[in-house]
């Protein structure tokens, strides 16, 4: 696996809105808990994993106060 650090260039969205995959800058495109993982082991920079107030585990951006970054306002591909 490339260990190289990618970013979220877009999203792709289920009917309820919800975030089910991401384009990273590689061009790859990853599942919602594939992401997870990654973020986790620091592959895909910009993001964190969170635990909610529902008990699951979430993945959003890096909090910087720049609301253009944000998973929920990228593109959509």
């Amino acid at each position: 696996m490339d260990t190289a650090s990618e970013q979220v260039t877009a999203v792709r969205k289920n009917g309820d809105g919800d975030i089910v995959e991401l384009k990273l800058t590689s061009g790859r495109v990853v599942d919602y808990k594939q992401a997870q993982v990654m973020a986790k082991q620091g592959i895909i920079e910009g993001v964190n994993v969170f635990r909610g107030r529902d008990g699951d585990e979430h993945l959003r951006s890096n909090a910087d106060g720049i609301k253009e970054n944000n998973l929920d306002q990228l593109p959509t591909f």
